[in-house]
C-alpha cells in the first residue's frame, strides 16, 4: 500500500461526503415535487407526457396501486427489450448485420437490464446493434434508476407522513427524476467522456492500419452517451465485453474518477434527502457514517491483499502487489478502490477483472453484495435497502433496552418487522438455493472454468450478484448457456422486485401512523450509539448468514493460496 493510494480513497470519500448536501437538495426538490431551473425547457415535455399518457400527476396512489403500476411498467418494458433483441438481426442500425439473440440469452438480457442488474452473458461489441444498444438497453438504463428512486421517495413518504393513505405517484416520480435529474446529468457527463476520448458515433467499424502495416478493424459506436448512465445510474452494462478496463470506455485517471463518483453520488445525495424528508437532517448523517465505515473497512482489506500480491509468485522471487487482471493507467488503488464501489453500490461496471483478485481481495466485493448492496447502494434501492435494516436495528434496541421501538416518529411494530424480515431473507434462501443446485448439477458445473474453491466462488459470485441486482461477474464462469441464462434470469426477478413489494408495504403501513414525538423513553436513532449498532445488525444479519458459503469458497482458496498452491 501507498501513500498515493491512500490519497486517492480518502479523497474520494472527502468529494463524495462534500456532495451529500447538494445532490440531496436537488433530490429534494423532486422528492417534494417543486420547480427546478430546468422546469423552463423541460416542464412543456413533462406536461406533454402526461397528456398522451391521460395521467393526472396530481392523483397520489396507495402502496397497492403504486406497487401494481411500477410491476406492470417493468414487464411491459422487459417484453418490450426481449422483442427489440430477438427481432435484432431485421432491425435498423445494425452496421454489423449481427443476428438476433437466442431465446435464452434474449430472456436472461431482458430482465438484467429491467431489474437494474445490468448482468451480461455476452461480449457487448460482439453481440448488441446500436439500435439494441440505446434502444433495447440504454432505455433500461434510465427507467430502471429512475423506478429504484421513486421508490426510496415512497418510503420516504410513508415514514414521514402522518395519518396518510398514499405514497405519491409512480408515474410522476419517474418521469420527474427522468426528466430534470437523470437527463441533464447525463448529458454533462456524456460531453465529458467524449472530451475525453470516449467515441460516439453510429458507425459500427473503422478500418485503420497500424504502426506495423497491419490492417485492423475497431469497433465503435455510441459508447459515451451509454457509459454516462451506465454509471450514473449504477447499471454497470458496458458497451464493450471489457465494460470500464477498456479504453474506450474508460481512457484517463480522470474518467475513472468521475465514473467511481457517478456510481455513488445519488446514493449518498438520497441519505441527506431522507433526514430532509424526515424533518431531522441528523438522521441523514447518521445513515451516511454508517456507510462510510462498511465502506472503508472493505476497501483498506481489499487495498490491502491486492498490494500485498500472491505469495505464490513472492516464493519465486516476484516481487510487488497483484497486477493481474488489472490495467496498467489504474493501479492497484484505483482497482481495488472501484472494486468496492461497484459493488457497495449495484452497479457491476469493472475496471479490474474481480476473477484475478486475490482470495480474500475478491472476498469483499462478494461480501458487499451479500449484505444486500446497502452500503451507499444502487440508487433509491441502497437507502430503501438500507432502512429494513434500521427497522430491525431500532426493534432489536427496543427489546435490549425496554425502550419503545421507534424510528422517525413511528413506531415499529411486528407487521414491520415481519415485512423487512421477509424482504431480507429473499437473498439468502436464493442466493444459497440457487448456488447449490448449481454445484450438484452437471450443467452447472460445466461453468465454472476453475475447479475446487475458485471454481465454487465462481458460481457463488454469480448467484450473488444476480440476487443483489449487481451485474459483475468473476468473469471464469461461462454463463451464456440455458441453465445459466435461465436461473440467473429468475434471480434477477425475484432479488428485485420480492423485496420491493414487501418495502412498498412497509411504506403504506407507515404512512398511516400517527407522528410519535421523540420522548425520554425513545431509543437515540442519530448518535455513534446508534451509527454502531446499525452497522452490527447489517453484518450480522447480512453477514452470518453467508458464513458457510464464504468459507467453502474465498477462504478455502486463501488457505490453498498460502499453501502454495495456484488459485
Amino acid at each position: 500500500m501507498t501513500l498515493h493510494g491512500w490519497f486517492l480513497i480518502l479523497g474520494f470519500v472527502a468529494l463524495l461526503v462534500a456532495l451529500a448536501k447538494p445532490v440531496g437538495l436537488w433530490l429534494f426538490a423532486l422528492y417534494e415535487g417543486r420547480r427546478t431551473p430546468f422546469h423552463v425547457v423541460l416542464g412543456p415535455v413533462e406536461r406533454g407526457f402526461y397528456r398522451l399518457a391521460g395521467i393526472d400527476p396530481a392523483a397520489e396512489q396507495g402502496w397497492r396501486r403504486y406497487a401494481l403500476h411500477m410491476l406492470l411498467f417493468n414487464v411491459a418494458l422487459m417484453l418490450f427489450t426481449y422483442a427489440v433483441l430477438r427481432l435484432q438481426g431485421v432491425l435498423p442500425g445494425n452496421p454489423q448485420g449481427l443476428p438476433g439473440l437466442a431465446p435464452n440469452l434474449a430472456f436472461n438480457t431482458a430482465i438484467s437490464f429491467t431489474t437494474n442488474t445490468n448482468w451480461q452473458s455476452y461480449g457487448g461489441e460482439s453481440t448488441m446493434s446500436n439500435l439494441s444498444q440505446m434502444l433495447g438497453l440504454t432505455i433500461h438504463n434510465f427507467l430502471s434508476a429512475a423506478t429504484g428512486i421513486a421508490l426510496a421517495f415512497a418510503l420516504f413518504r410513508g415514514f414521514a407522513r402522518r395519518e396518510a393513505t398514499a405514497i405519491g405517484n409512480f408515474w410522476a416520480d419517474v418521469t420527474r427524476i427522468t426528466l430534470y435529474l437523470l437527463l441533464p446529468l447525463c448529458i454533462a457527463l456524456t460531453l465529458f467522456y467524449i472530451a475525453s476520448g470516449v467515441p460516439q458515433t453510429l458507425s459500427g467499424v473503422v478500418d485503420i492500419t497500424t504502426l506495423e502495416g497491419v490492417r485492423q478493424s475497431i469497433l465503435l459506436g455510441p459508447v459515451a452517451s451509454q457509459e454516462a448512465i451506465k454509471m450514473l445510474g449504477t447499471n454497470g452494462g458496458g458497451f464493450f465485453n471489457a465494460n470500464s478496463a477498456h479504453p474506450f470506455e474508460n481512457p484517463t485517471a480522470l474518467t475513472n474518477l468521475i465514473q467511481m463518483l457517478s456510481i455513488f453520488v445519488i446514493g449518498v445525495g438520497l441519505t441527506w434527502t431522507f433526514g430532509k424528508a424526515v424533518g431531522n437532517t441528523r438522521q441523514g448523517w447518521a445513515i451516511l457514517s454508517a456507510m462510510l465505515l462498511l465502506f472503508l473497512a472493505g476497501v483498506t482489506v481489499t487495498y490491502w491483499q491486492e498490494a500485498a500480491g500472491n505469495p505464490v509468485l513472492h516464493s519465486l522471487q516476484v516481487a510487488g502487489g497483484n497486477m493481474e487482471g488489472k490495467e496498467v493507467r489504474f493501479g492497484i488503488a484505483a482497482s481495488a478502490l472501484f472494486s468496492v464501489i461497484t459493488t457497495a453500490a449495484s452497479c457491476g461496471a469493472v475496471n479490474a477483472m474481480h476473477d484475478s483478485f486475490t482470495a480474500l481481495g475478491g472476498m469483499i466485493p462478494l461480501f458487499n453484495m451479500q449484505l444486500g448492496e446497502v452500503v451507499i447502494g444502487g440508487v433509491g434501492a441502497g437507502i430503501y435497502g438500507f432502512l429494513l435494516f434500521a427497522i430491525l436495528a431500532v426493534f432489536v434496541a427496543g427489546l435490549m433496552v425496554g425502550r419503545t421501538p421507534e424510528y422517525v416518529g413511528k413506531k415499529i411494530e411486528a407487521r414491520e418487522v415481519k415485512l423487512a424480515v421477509l424482504a431480507i431473507a429473499v437473498l439468502p434462501l436464493m442466493i444459497l438455493g440457487l448456488t447449490a443446485l448449481s454445484s450438484v448439477m452437471q450443467q452447472g458445473l460445466a461453468g465454472p472454468l476453475n475447479k475446487g474453491p475458485h471454481g465454487f466462488s465462481e458460481i457463488l459470485y454469480a448467484f450473488t450478484s444476480a440476487v443483489a441486482n449487481n451485474g459483475s461477474a468473476f468473469a471464469g464462469l461461462t454463463a451464456n448457456t440455458p441453465w445459466y441464462n435461465g436461473l440467473l434470469g429468475v434471480a434477477m426477478w425475484v432479488g428485485r422486485f420480492f423485496i420491493i413489494v414487501p418495502m412498498l408495504a412497509i411504506a403504506g403501513g407507515l404512512a398511516a401512523k400517527r407522528h410519535t414525538p421523540e420522548s425520554a423513553g425513545s431509543f437515540p436513532t442519530t448518535g455513534a450509539l446508534w451509527v454502531g449498532l446499525l452497522v452490527g445488525i447489517i453484518l450480522i444479519l447480512g453477514g452470518l448468514t453467508f458464513l458457510p458459503s464464504l468459507a467453502l469458497g474465498p477462504i478455502a482458496d486463501h488457505l490453498a493460496m498460502i499453501r502454495g498452491q495456484l488459485f
